[in-house]
């Protein structure tokens, strides 16, 4: 199983990439897939570094850590906005 990860603003400038597509494995959330890929990627456990402070959308609904994510999803992250 897969899913279509994109990264925006700061994120996508740390990693060095907009987007990629990223097996599953056994993670079923959101956070499931974030603890995976940076025991797999020191640069993606560097930029998820306290990933409380980034925000996750799945297949374009805003969602948290826990929500659960099934073959074919798209998974945006990107860190919290600002304005003013």
């Amino acid at each position: 199983m897969s899913v279509t990860v994109l990264y925006f603003a700061a994120l996508r400038e740390r990693l060095g990439k907009s987007s990629e597509t990223a097996s599953l494995h056994d993670a079923t959330t959101v956070g499931e897939w974030i603890a995976a890929q940076g025991r797999v990627d020191p640069a993606l456990a560097d930029a998820f570094a306290g990933s409380g402070a980034i925000r996750v959308a799945v297949n374009k609904t805003l969602a948290d850590l826990h929500a659960p994510l099934t073959d074919g999803d798209e998974l945006a992250l990107f860190p919290p906005m600002t304005g003013g």
